[in-house]
């Protein structure tokens, strides 16, 4: 590896990473899906999330070697970074291909880490061309984020790479990708595989595990804990109701109709919405009291900012913290063995709103307080 002063950065942004979120598709794979989304009004987060990322070092001599336009040249100049351009992409038009291609391109000019922001499927594409040698970190962008390739937040691989660039020792490990079927994904169903590994610069803080495959549900507990959400319930309320087994077990106890993998919308326990995107959560909750029931992800700790991206900044900027009902058994919150919770919405305000100690409901008339990560 080089110096800390002659640093030599490999950038690569996947365009579409994470379009499909706000408009509840459940990932961004394929260009039908692309466009659809597009359709529905998604915009492009990536981007903003490298950005994020690249304004935690913006202020280090670093030489940043990308591919044209959206795929991170455009971000890197705007930060005022020394910038060397590779290769060529039809603007708008990028895919897996784009991605492979940049990967190689990047490799021949010696790059020290590749820092790419994206979700499973971008490492996924990474990984089929990537040298185990090369080093890499991930952005998160992406709708699914199961791979043990991420950062926990794009903060949290900036301050990685500042890490590297200050020049700190950090373990190499050979980290999982991980990516899911997301037909079966939209049908309710998480059918992950394993897909290769990458050598990622582990800082425990920063790097974020595999996500836990629930094999250790607790059903007793679950339904417990269901069973008092139910009873808390008022009237004329608007419930927002995230994914996961946990608050599934609510709709369960409910008699409702569940979507699994989306946001379903509840009032005075009738089912208002199922699977909705963000516009349509901005309406529904427009001028009323809403409470957001949500879970954590096992072995990761994200409440926001995975699988829930149709939970807008404008959405949650009318939530108070108080408003948020967090659902965990205490054995989830035990796999996280000490780390805090992860807000990693797309607002650095929201995610300082949500930061502190917040309150985890962990059975019947049971809660906890658990710190959450500032963003």
């Amino acid at each position: 590896m080089s110096s800390a002063n002659n640093f030599k950065l490999g950038l690569l942004i996947n365009p579409v990473a994470g379009l499909g979120g706000s408009v509840a598709l459940k990932g961004s794979d394929g260009t039908d899906i692309q466009a659809l989304a597009r359709s529905l009004g998604a915009e492009p987060m990536a981007q903003k999330r490298c950005e994020r990322a690249l304004s935690v070092f913006a202020d280090r001599e670093v030489d940043i070697v990308t591919y044209p336009g959206e795929m991170g040249e455009n971000v890197a100049k705007a930060l005022g970074f020394r910038v060397q351009v590779v290769g060529e992409i039809i603007p708008g038009k990028t895919c897996a291909a784009d991605t492979e291609r940049a990967v190689i391109a990047l490799i021949a000019q010696d790059i020290d880490l590749l820092l790419f922001a994206g979700g499973d499927g971008t490492a996924r594409d990474i990984a089929r061309v990537a040298p185990d040698s090369l080093l890499v970190l991930g952005i998160p962008a992406g709708v699914k984020i199961h791979s043990a390739v991420y950062a926990i937040t794009p903060k949290a691989a900036g301050e990685v790479v500042a890490m590297l660039l200050d020049g700190k020792m950090l373990s190499l490990k050979m980290q999982e990708v991980r990516d899911i079927d997301e037909s079966a994904f939209r049908a309710g169903r998480v059918i992950a595989k394993y897909y290769g590994e990458l050598q990622v610069p582990v800082e425990h803080r920063y790097v974020q595990n595999v996500k836990s495959s629930g094999r250790e549900v607790e059903t007793l507990v679950i339904a417990d804990i269901a069973a008092d959400v139910v009873e808390l319930m008022e009237e004329d309320v608007v419930y927002l109701l995230g994914s996961g087994t946990t608050v599934k077990a609510v709709m369960d106890e409910l008699s409702l109709e569940n979507t699994l993998l989306g946001v379903d919308v509840v009032k005075n326990n009738q089912l208002l919405a199922s699977d909705c995107t963000a516009e349509q959560l901005l309406s529904l909750t427009a001028n009323t009291k809403t409470i957001l029931i949500i879970s954590i992800i096992g072995g990761q700790g994200h409440f926001i900012g995975r699988g829930n991206q149709q939970l807008s900044a404008e959405l949650l900027a009318r939530i108070a913290k108080e408003d948020i009902w967090l659902l965990a058994t205490k054995t989830k919150l035990n796999e996280l063995e000490g780390r805090p919770l992860i807000c990693d919405a797309s607002s650095e305000q929201i995610n300082r709103k949500y930061s502190g100690l917040i309150t985890v409901k962990t059975g019947y008339h049971d809660q906890v307080l658990y710190p959450v990560a500032v963003g």
